[in-house]
């Protein structure tokens, strides 16, 4: 954002937000819905944000499996948010004792896609279990209506058509943005509005009079029965009092 990331310095209060800038989503992609999204650096702290806005919007539940890339932040930020903590008992012996430590419960699943790179091409891909099990993983995989196997490709498609629809995010062009703030407030505004706003191909259902029907990722979720138009989204009230 406003300049390369190479020309940004680090010196200069000034260019804090400035350079490189990531999303962070948090994808159901049954439902294609974007749960939760975190504009910012590529560091540990964006990572906790997101991790633990998803698991205050999904009521702390854990998910049947959770995929992410291999940046090594994410396991940290998943053992915290969702870990036991485990106190070791005391021994009686001299010495400090041992520290607190989290451990994944029983039933967090969670996988990880690494892609290795050659001049700037994906040349191999692996995938590793990192919590539960290889059973438990594809158990999971059989259950989902989407997808076999472990990838991160729903949020990379996710990223590709905000892209399309964000003008400050594509690439290569005079439309990047000159300010974090406006960055940041048309980020959660492309990506929320599409929850609700933009129906989804591939989430078409057929009705009772075998018509194709047209769902957004919110009407696939549960949230909403019908495709909500902008100005319908953008009156709909923050806080509903009961």
């Amino acid at each position: 954002m406003a300049k390369k990331e190479k020309n940004r310095d680090l010196d200069d209060p000034a260019d804090d937000r400035n350079g490189d800038t990531w999303d962070h989503v948090a994808l159901d992609v049954e439902s294609r819905l974007v749960v939760s999204v975190v504009p910012g650096e590529r560091t540990a702290e964006s990572v906790v944000a997101v991790v633990e806005d998803f698991k205050r919007r999904t009521g702390g539940r854990l998910m049947d499996l959770i995929t992410t890339d291999g940046y090594a932040a994410y396991e940290e930020a998943i053992l915290e948010a969702y870990g036991e903590t485990i106190t070791p008992p005391r021994t009686g012996k001299r010495g400090r004792p041992k520290a607190p430590y989290k451990v994944a419960p029983t039933g967090l699943t969670y996988a990880v896609v690494e892609k290795t790179r050659a001049k700037g091409r994906v040349v191999s891909i692996a995938t590793r279990v990192v919590f539960g099990t290889l059973a438990a993983v594809v158990a999971a995989l059989g259950m989902s209506g989407v997808s076999t196997a472990i990838n991160t490709a729903f949020v990379e498609r996710q990223n590709g058509t905000d892209r399309h629809r964000n003008a400050r995010k594509a690439r290569k062009t005079y439309r990047f943005s000159k300010d974090w703030r406006h960055h940041e407030s048309v980020t959660y505004l492309t990506m929320y509005v599409s929850n609700f706003c933009w129906p989804v191909r591939t989430l078409r259902i057929k009705d009772d009079q075998d018509d194709w029907q047209k769902r957004s990722p919110a009407m696939a979720a549960g949230l909403a029965d019908h495709v909500w138009s902008i100005p319908e989204w953008l009156s709909f009230p923050a806080v509903r009092r009961r």
